[in-house]
């Protein structure tokens, strides 16, 4: 039996053939060396110091991942990048695929391929999940990214509104972010555990953002808990840190004395 597709799936499957030829068709597969990194755009050093303007473009962006997240030109939402699709979450929890000249100020990119998967069969916290994560990896000193896939009886989601000129330091634009809670929900939590020394390039510990089956709602994690579901990690042992060349960035203090705690708060951490 052959089953209809609707509208929007039709939509998503026309922008993922779109861009994989603005890509040139380029993979893991295809660069080794790529397929080991996480490309990144920006830092969260010049995201808490208001720099929320930079010239990367979501085209660009997926030349070096089909996995990722963060954040679009003016603070205009949360990204979030599964299979090679770009979504843009908003600030009333909804979601959409981004278009490939949306611009961001900060991103984190790399080609997912699971190394290590493991089943949840009963509800977990947050905590529980992350400390179940912490036994998983090889070593604290390298990136993963991860995948957590299943049925969620609660994700509570914030979203920084968009910002205007002259912009705010991000501790003070995350006062006025919106906060969704979605409850019994199917989806994908997506994101990166990072090294603790890597604090101000990027968020040390971890950071997700979360979309629904649909595609149609979703953001920033806060918090959660899984009803049940499957975790999946890709260890990556490699930086690539892409500096923008904007004004706004040339200009900024990128070493505040409070930088970790100002991450935090800006975070939910």
């Amino acid at each position: 039996m052959t089953v209809e597709e609707s509208p929007r799936d039709r939509f998503r499957r026309f922008v993922r053939t779109v861009l994989s030829h603005w890509n040139g068709g380029s993979g893991a597969g295809h660069d080794a060396d790529r397929a080991r990194q996480v490309y990144q755009s920006s830092t969260m050093g010049a995201l808490i110091d208001g720099v929320y303007e930079g010239d990367a473009s979501v085209a660009q962006l997926l030349r070096h991942g089909d996995f990722g997240l963060g954040t679009f030109n003016r603070l205009d939402g949360e990204m979030l990048v599964l299979d090679g699709v770009c979504y843009h979450l908003r600030a009333d929890g909804s979601a959409e695929v981004a278009a490939p000249g949306d611009l961001s100020p900060f991103a984190a990119m790399t080609w997912f391929s699971a190394d290590t998967t493991r089943e949840v069969a009963s509800p977990t916290t947050r905590s529980e999940l992350t400390a179940v994560i912490d036994g998983m990896v090889r070593s604290p000193n390298l990136i993963y990214a991860i995948k957590i896939t299943g049925h969620f009886g609660e994700v509570r989601t914030r979203t920084v509104h968009k910002q205007e000129p002259p912009y705010p330091p991000l501790t003070e634009a995350a006062e006025g972010q919106a906060e969704t809670t979605f409850t019994d929900v199917a989806g994908t939590l997506a994101g990166y555990r990072t090294p603790d020394y890597e604090q101000g390039i990027s968020v040390a510990g971890y950071h997700l953002h979360f979309i629904d089956n649909a595609h149609e709602r979703g953001g920033h994690c806060l918090d959660f808990r899984l009803d049940h579901g499957t975790i999946a990690l890709t260890e990556r042992s490699e930086l690539h840190l892409s500096m923008p060349t904007t004004e706004q960035f040339l200009s900024s203090d990128l070493t505040p004395s409070n930088l970790a705690d100002q991450i935090r708060q800006a975070e939910g951490g």
